[in-house]
């Protein structure tokens, strides 16, 4: 009953993000969806976790040089192989 209570949020999130883009989501529900700290864009609220981590990373080590092999900051790692990867291509985005 778990996953299916999840999955059934799950397809309604997706549903308001939609009428959103549309713009045919109401201003009262917007606001009640930013009350509560709602992520209109999962990718770039993920990206801006990462992001968050890694400057507490670098507030306590003093470099961004975290690596894929640190098994305390794998993700992490991985992340910003990633982002190095995307700026070498040119396909990392500028805002």
């Amino acid at each position: 009953m778990h996953d299916a209570q999840n999955k059934s949020l799950g397809q309604w999130v997706n549903n308001q993000r939609a009428l959103h883009k549309k713009n045919t989501l109401s201003s009262s529900r917007i606001q009640q969806l930013n009350s509560i700290g709602f992520a209109w864009d999962p990718l770039e609220h993920a990206w801006k976790n990462k992001f968050d981590q890694l400057c507490a990373f670098k507030a306590e080590n003093g470099h961004c040089n975290v690596s894929q092999h640190d098994t305390q900051n794998k993700s992490l790692g991985k992340w910003v192989n990633t982002q190095r990867v995307a700026y070498k291509k040119n396909a990392l985005s500028s805002n």
